[in-house]
C-alpha cells in the first residue's frame, strides 16, 4: 500500500514544506496531487463560496508562531476527544489543519500527541495532517459535503495521481465510505486506482455533463459530420484549453 510520504516518524523531525511531496519524487516538481499551500492556511474554510458567512471565522495555524501552536495543540485536543463539531465538515478541516500545523511546529507526531494531550494518538494526528496535505480540490468537495471526511482519511492514504481519480471517482460513482477504504488499500506499485476502480466496474474519466441546448445542438451535429463520438470532440476541445498532455 502507498501511503502519502510525510516523512515524519515518531520520533523524526519535521520536513521543511519543499521537501513534502506525496510521491517521495523531486520536490522541486510538485504533482498536481499535492498541496501547494502553505500548512494551516485556511484557504477553503476562508472562501465564502463553500462556507458562507462562517467564512469569516476561518481560524490560520501557524507553525512557526508559538501562540499559534498551542491554539492549533488545544483544536487538535478538543477535536480528538469530539467535543463540538462532530458532524460539521468544516469544523473536521479545521481540526486536520490544526493536526498538520502541530506536528510542523513541534517536530514530530509525537512531540505533537504529547502537546495535545488527553487521548489524542498518534494515529489520529497522523491521519487528519494526510487531509489537510490533500490538494485544495480535494478538500473542497469535502467542505461541500461530496466527499466523507472518513473517505477523505482513505483518499489521502495513496499518493499522486491515484488520490485524485479516486477522489473523483467518489463524486462520479457515489463510493461508499467502506469502498474506498478497500480500493485504498488495494493501491500499491503494482495497481493503480484506476485499476482497482476498474475490477469493480467503475472507469475512470466518465463523467455525465449537462449543456445548454445550443451547444448539445452543435455538438451532436458535429460529431455527427465529423464521423465522431460527441466525447471525442469535448476531449479534444477540452485538452486545448487545459494544455494536458
Amino acid at each position: 500500500m502507498t501511503h502519502n510520504n510525510s516523512n515524519i516518524d515518531n520520533n523524526d523531525s519535521a520536513p521543511s514544506f519543499t521537501q513534502l511531496r506525496s510521491d517521495g519524487g523531486d520536490p522541486s516538481v510538485r504533482p498536481p496531487a499535492d498541496r501547494e499551500e502553505p500548512v494551516g492556511e485556511p484557504v477553503v474554510r476562508s472562501d465564502p463560496a463553500i462556507t458562507g458567512q462562517r467564512a469569516r471565522e476561518a481560524v490560520e495555524f501557524d507553525p512557526t508562531d508559538p501562540a499559534s501552536i498551542t491554539s492549533a495543540a488545544q483544536t487538535v485536543r478538543a477535536f480528538s476527544e469530539n467535543t463540538v463539531g462532530a458532524d460539521d465538515n468544516v469544523y473536521i478541516l479545521r481540526g486536520a489543519a490544526a493536526c498538520a500545523a502541530l506536528v510542523r511546529g513541534v517536530g514530530s507526531y509525537k512531540q505533537a500527541v504529547e502537546r495535545a494531550g488527553g487521548d489524542v494518538s498518534i494515529s489520529f494526528v497522523r491521519k487528519w495532517a494526510r487531509v489537510h496535505d490533500l490538494p485544495q480540490a480535494i478538500r473542497r468537495h469535502v467542505a461541500r459535503g461530496d466527499i466523507a471526511p472518513t473517505a477523505a482519511k482513505h483518499i489521502a492514504r495513496v499518493s499522486g495521481l491515484d488520490r485524485l481519480d479516486l477522489a473523483w471517482a467518489v463524486i462520479d460513482a457515489d463510493l461508499t465510505v467502506r469502498e474506498v477504504r478497500r480500493i485504498a488499500s488495494e493501491v500499491d506499485n503494482d495497481t493503480t486506482a484506476a485499476e482497482a476502480l476498474a475490477e469493480r466496474g467503475i472507469t475512470v474519466g466518465s463523467i455525465e455533463l449537462s449543456l445548454p441546448i445550443p451547444l448539445y445542438r452543435e455538438l451532436r451535429r458535429r460529431a455527427s459530420v465529423e464521423n465522431r463520438p460527441p466525447g471525442q470532440i469535448v476531449s479534444n476541445t477540452l485538452e486545448d484549453i487545459f494544455k494536458t498532455d
